[in-house]
């Protein structure tokens, strides 16, 4: 790996943005041969706790790891300003998210391509998620376990979230033993992206591979500033590093992969989006794109406590020294236990009463401690949580710089809520959580619901929910007039330009992001090499 010193170097190919889709690019064109420049506006993923799996629970809100955006408060949240953490480490948000690794409905996908994403249905994206997949269980059809990125079964097992397995079966709910296998419905275990005892984030899985190959030059604490574009043809990058402003040329293509939140504001500043707010920033128009920051999408959570009659919960287990040596112990010598999770160790897909076409439209995410966000301490009490989010939010929000500089975020507008269904199917989903909790698997395990309690199930959701950190679909391709990108991920109305990332989703898909973004990026390296 090689810095960047001299101005007249060329490489083949710029990447910005060396997270989950960035660092599986850097490895796929470096062993197809090619001379890659990666930069990455964070800095290198060193710490234990991003490395420990439970570590998200100490970094996803730590600003030396995360990178917190505002977003604008708004009436149907209760006009509190929610924040948006994004990694801002090698393995971008890989680095610091809860590790869960399920791709959505297959119907998602098929979606994607009726909406004009050309080649992107489930059949033909299925070998691009086991490409880069190294399943700790068994081959199948589904799984893969020739490539990089570790994923594994859940390796701990916990009585109270076996109790609510089996009260939601009691409900009605199906038990699925792999969300990414035939179908997402039903109730079972979370796999994660962990390989032996560690999380397998971007970076360790397909950066360091490469990170010795001469071709390949990674640059830290660099903030892009816009695409150099001449005679519409993307040529370099223009980026910020130590007070100094330097510029970087490719003989290939540049690839935006800073994530649904950065890519189209790094469009933005170069002059492809809303012309009209490009005019009012004065920065000269390339191209009129006014989608470029539009259709942002992201699940939004209402999280459900109860209290536990028996100090069973982690909320204990991690005040107790014997408990914490026990968790140590199993962690070290057995590769198991507490210290391997995510941010769900069990949970699933259900259909309320405003589901359509026969698909889930709530997912849980269940954990046996209760806190009031990531990096708090845990509840005194012996906590037991249930998040409920909606699957496909109709509501749309948008992205717009607010000025030219680079290191001053976007005005983030989430719109959360806004749209009847998305509240109405939130309460139904919350109303299922509470039938759980009553059944005879688990109703005589707890005392008291500490949340909602006694406040109206609506209101609850509106002022006390928040981000289940999954923005994406801001640079959406499409092969219609207005969209972004086409199906090949190309910018449309620019040469030699892609978005590899998030915010290429049509529409975001019904679960956690991450594994379908690092797909997006092992089908992007494929159209790029051929």
């Amino acid at each position: 790996m090689s810095k960047a010193n001299a101005p007249s170097q060329t490489w083949d190919y710029i990447i910005v943005g060396a997270g989950s889709a960035g660092c599986l690019l850097a490895n796929r064109l470096i062993r197809a041969g090619f001379s890659v420049l990666l930069t990455e506006a964070g800095k290198q993923d060193k710490g234990f706790w991003l490395h420990l799996p439970v570590g998200y629970f100490k970094t996803i809100f730590d600003e030396r790891y995360s990178r917190l955006f505002a977003v604008e408060p708004q009436l149907e949240t209760g006009n509190r300003k929610l924040i948006w953490p994004r990694g801002r480490v090698l393995g971008g948000s890989s680095s610091i998210n809860g590790l869960i690794y399920i791709r959505g409905q297959h119907a998602d996908y098929d979606d994607w391509e009726r909406a004009g994403a050309t080649g992107w249905g489930y059949e033909s994206v299925l070998p691009f998620f086991k490409r880069s997949e190294r399943y700790s269980g068994e081959e199948s059809y589904f799984h893969g376990q020739s490539g990089e990125l570790g994923v594994s079964n859940l390796k701990n097992d916990d009585p109270s979230c076996h109790a609510w397995l089996e009260a939601a079966h009691e409900y009605g709910l199906p038990l699925n033993t792999d969300f990414n296998g035939e179908t997402d419905y039903g109730v079972g275990k979370y796999q994660l992206s962990i390989r032996g005892r560690w999380r397998s984030s971007a970076a360790e899985a397909f950066l360091r591979p490469v990170e010795g190959d001469n071709r390949l030059t990674v640059l830290i604490n660099t903030m892009v500033s816009k695409v150099i574009i001449d005679n519409n043809q993307a040529i370099g990058i223009e980026c910020i590093s130590n007070g100094l402003i330097h510029r970087y040329y490719c003989n290939a293509e540049v690839i935006l992969s800073g994530g649904a939140l950065q890519s189209p504001q790094i469009l933005q500043l170069s002059g492809i989006g809303p012309a009209n707010l490009l005019r009012q920033h004065k920065i000269p128009i390339i191209y009129d794109s006014p989608e470029v920051g539009k259709n942002l999408q992201d699940h939004y959570q209402a999280r459900t406590i109860v209290q536990l009659k028996n100090k069973i919960s982690l909320n204990n287990q991690v005040r107790n020294p014997l408990g914490l040596a026990k968790m140590g112990f199993e962690w070290l010598l057995m590769q198991k236990g507490p210290l391997t999770v995510g941010a769900g160790q069990v949970g699933g897909f259900a259909k309320t009463v405003h589901a359509k076409d026969d698909r889930a439209d709530i997912q849980f995410n269940v954990m046996p401690l209760s806190v009031d966000k990531p990096g708090d301490p845990l509840h005194q009490y012996a906590g037991f949580t249930v998040s409920v989010c909606q699957c496909r939010p109709q509501s749309r929000g948008e992205l717009q710089i607010q000025s030219t500089n680079p290191f001053e975020q976007a005005k983030i507008t989430s719109n959360y809520l806004t749209a009847d269904v998305d509240i109405k199917t939130l309460v139904a989903g919350l109303e299922m959580s509470r039938e759980i909790y009553r059944q005879k698997s688990f109703c005589n395990l707890w005392q008291e619901e500490k949340l909602p309690g006694q406040l109206p199930l609506e209101s609850f959701a509106r002022n006390n929910g928040g981000t289940v950190f999954h923005p994406t679909s801001t640079c959406r391709m499409g092969s219609d007039f207005s969209a972004v990108l086409d199906p090949q991920l190309r910018v449309n109305g620019v040469n030699n330009l892609r978005v590899i990332d998030a915010s290429a989703m049509p529409t975001v898909i019904s679960a956690n992001t991450n594994a379908a973004t690092i797909m997006i990026a092992e089908k992007g390296a494929a159209l790029l090499t051929g």
